[in-house]
């Protein structure tokens, strides 16, 4: 089996030969024939989150993030062989079906995670962060529930709802009450573009997208975006007012910055609510008594739990959404499409396919 793995934070991944793994207990084997490169793989390449306000950085290390580690959360793949324990409870699933994993595990009995909410538990075992993902040519996944039968879907354009997919779903479902109203979009990447898709076949309005690449806001304005924006104009706030024709109540910050948040933070309506979702860092930058004076709901979301996973992919099959751009790329050039969407050369996704 080949895979790329994160070595050292900050170093070249490396490639590594070794036997390919057979499935144990509930385990199953998968063939990858497609792995997201995300944004959050920067910060575990990286090392760290830049926490802002001198504080010192949060590591992985400190995250219980170990290396080696075999990166890669958004993949597809043919299942080929069954754990012992595997086949007794894996439903429809069989061996040959492509199928998307889902990644955010916990620690699988905690109450967190028997309510359904294993992406919130205290104990994560996240596939491609704490364990082994998908930059390789073969995957074990824990449990044949993590496995969703793509029934046609590409799997080179269908790889990235396992992360940008889910995760703005559910940052979308947050914000539904202001659907008929315009919601403003920070970041016009994968997430983005993801998002607006979504954002229509889930019956809202539209969006207005904030981007400061020129690239990136003619791609949102091609994938329906209602306007766009350069947030780094210095009129950004009046232009955002002036598009969105009325009060702004809802903000997803997809790039979660300083400078997004804060002018997602006073573009907002008294009453408005901002969803942050990236993890770009920095330190909180509000005025304190204004979130009270101003009533703003703050709220964070990180990715979605497995029973929205498969509503996103109904969603997907039934309203016939488009996918985001995405760049295919060999799995060898792993180490290139990072340096590409660390540089900001890539618009929507890039896909590595073994």
């Amino acid at each position: 089996m080949k895979s790329f793995k994160v070595t050292d934070f900050n170093a070249p991944l490396q490639e590594v030969d070794e036997p390919t793994p057979k499935p144990e207990g509930t385990q199953v084997l998968i063939k990858v024939k497609a792995a997201g490169v995300c944004h959050s793989d920067l910060h575990i390449w990286e090392g760290g989150y830049d926490l802002g306000h001198g504080r010192k950085p949060l590591s992985l290390k400190d995250r219980g993030v170990s290396l080696p580690r075999t990166m890669g959360h958004e993949t597809v793949g043919e299942v080929l062989a069954f754990g012992p324990d595997a086949k007794a409870i894996a439903g429809d699933l069989k061996l040959g079906d492509i199928a998307l994993v889902y990644p955010w595990l916990g620690c699988g009995k905690c109450e967190v995670c028997l309510a359904g909410e294993e992406n919130m538990c205290a104990k994560p075992a996240s596939l491609g962060v704490y364990c082994d993902g998908g930059y390789a040519d073969h995957m074990t996944v824990p449990h044949p529930k993590y496995l969703l039968n793509l029934k046609g879907l590409d799997p080179v354009t269908a790889a990235p709802y396992a992360c940008s997919g889910v995760t703005t779903y559910s940052a979308l479902k947050k914000v539904e009450a202001s659907f008929n109203t315009p919601i403003v979009i920070f970041g016009a990447g994968g997430l983005g573009l993801m998002a607006l898709s979504l954002l229509k076949a889930m019956g809202g309005k539209g969006a207005i997208v904030v981007d400061i690449d020129a690239r990136k806001r003619e791609a949102a304005e091609k994938a329906g975006a209602l306007a766009t924006v350069d947030g780094g104009a210095a009129d950004a706030l009046e232009q955002l007012a002036a598009k969105a024709g009325g009060p702004i109540r809802a903000v997803i910050d997809l790039v979660g910055n300083p400078k997004t948040t804060q002018l997602g933070f006073d573009c907002l309506a008294k009453g408005g609510k901002l969803v942050i979702v990236g993890l770009f860092g920095g330190g909180a930058p509000w005025a304190l008594p204004l979130i009270p004076i101003k009533a703003i709901t703050i709220q964070g979301s990180y990715v979605g739990n497995l029973r929205e996973t498969p509503e996103l992919l109904d969603l997907v099959r039934t309203k016939k959404i488009a996918a985001i751009p995405v760049t295919p790329m060999p799995l060898a050039k792993a180490n290139e499409a990072l340096v590409d969407l660390q540089k900001g050369r890539l618009v929507g996704r890039a896909v590595l396919t073994p």
